[in-house]
């Protein structure tokens, strides 16, 4: 057992300067998807069908996720939260820097891709059990009265390395020219990769384990066999609860910050920048949405909070496109600062809310099932599904449709589920 508890901010600093790193290496490949990838990597195609196709590698680090999810949690819920941490960074770390020194199609024909396949399922993996473990160790070091605002740092976390993405490459992209910013400037972001991880290897490595885990794993008899077994066979209803939540927030996440990108470039012949700049700022307003609607939720409840992100965005969707498409600057930021801030309804008090399913001793798996699992059909396939429906339309309505839908599905799932805020993390079985 440990020898001293981690002060309860050096293990939310720990969980959200890790996080941040590995969502910046995360999102990095999605924003280079929508703007770069199509032309290096797949450029044989037509601009659209090219993004189709890098969305499609793209789409595979989600599928990888949910198997980097009950990898981790298996030896998560066995050996501990911090010891799995350390090596999802690590993974992250190396994946990224090798995509930052990748050759391109012209260099070495259909490798280029193949290796950009394998190590975003390497990406894929390593993100697939850092979400567990990050939330996990500032929720069963914190006390159940503020839970959903302390958890919440984590998911912050993932609106800061989306923030740090995007304004890298809005660096790059604003200070050199298109042909420069192809040539090499879009290989810069990906291998500030290494420093970053070693920042992140310090800090997470002054953390404790969970004292928690250590608890629950003393009071066993022995640790879970196969803990995933366990989720689905003791917590049906909680993985499915899970999924529903989940649903519209994570396939409205990646229309917000990585179709909205190519729809501006591709479709509404907008620069770069200002497609980057929209997103920089949308990822700061929403880095302070995250913790406010998370506090919110420790007060009024997990259910009502979530609930009016879910049918808000749904509502905004029908005007998030219009004004994307509509010219004006400041309709663009709006658009995407209002649909964040939304989003942030729900991604607050998730963290909380998907922890509080799940008993101690399985809870790594549980939450990383739970979370990871409906990525393969929501976040992995909504850039490519949007761009499918706006292709085969040539309209964005459809695609107004599909987020609106998938949404108010999340919404009604929060208002349908328990009411969680509160509950002793330990009197779960």
């Amino acid at each position: 057992m440990s020898e001293a508890r981690t002060p309860l901010k050096r293990v939310v600093m720990s969980s959200m300067v890790g996080t941040t790193i590995e969502w910046y290496d995360f999102f990095l490949y999605g924003s280079a998807a929508a703007l770069v990838f199509n032309r290096l990597f797949f450029p044989s195609y037509d601009p659209l069908t090219g993004t189709i196709l890098a969305f499609a590698t793209y789409a595979l680090g989600f599928v990888a996720r949910p198997v980097g999810g009950i990898v981790f949690g298996h030896y998560g819920d066995r050996l501990g939260r911090k010891k799995l941490l350390m090596l999802s960074l690590i993974l992250m770390g190396v994946a990224t820097v090798l995509i930052g020194l990748l050759p391109t199609y012209a260099q070495i024909g259909i490798w280029a891709p193949i290796a950009l396949i394998l190590l975003r399922l390497v990406q894929g993996f390593a993100v697939g059990g850092e979400w567990g473990g990050a939330v996990l160790m500032v929720a069963e070091h914190g006390d159940a009265a503020r839970r959903g605002f302390w958890a919440s740092w984590p998911q912050a976390s993932v609106a800061a390395g989306n923030l740090l993405a995007a304004g890298v490459l809005a660096l790059m992209a604003g200070l050199q020219s298109e042909e420069d910013f192809l040539n090499w400037g879009w290989r810069v972001p990906f291998l500030l990769s290494a420093a970053m991880v070693l920042v992140g290897w310090y800090i997470r490595n002054r953390v404790s384990e969970s004292r928690m885990f250590e608890e629950a794993l003393a009071e066993a008899e022995a640790p879970p066999k196969l803990p995933a077994i366990d989720v689905f066979r003791e917590r049906p209803k909680a993985v499915l609860l899970g999924a529903g939540i989940r649903w519209g927030e994570n396939i409205s996440y990646y229309i917000l910050t990585v179709f909205s990108l190519t729809f501006l470039v591709d479709v509404a012949s907008e620069s770069r920048s200002l497609a980057l700049n929209a997103l920089l700022i949308g990822a700061a307003v929403q880095f302070f949405a995250i913790p406010a609607f998370a506090l919110l939720s420790d007060r009024i409840g997990r259910r009502p909070v979530y609930a009016f992100g879910g049918l808000g965005l749904a509502a905004w969707s029908f005007a998030f496109f219009p004004l994307l498409a509509g010219g004006d600057n400041g309709g663009i930021i709006l658009a995407i600062v209002v649909g964040l801030v939304l989003h942030g309804a729900m991604y607050g008090p998730q963290a909380a809310f998907i922890t509080e399913l799940f008993p101690t001793r399985i809870r790594y798996s549980g939450v990383s099932i739970a979370y990871q699992l409906t990525s393969i059909l929501a976040g992995s396939l909504a850039p490519i599904i949007a761009l499918w429906l706006y292709k085969t339309y040539d309209s964005a309505l459809p695609v107004a449709i599909y987020v609106g839908a998938s949404c108010a599905l999340s919404g009604l799932a929060a208002l349908l589920a328990r009411e969680t805020k509160g509950v002793e993390l330990a009197a779960i079985r």
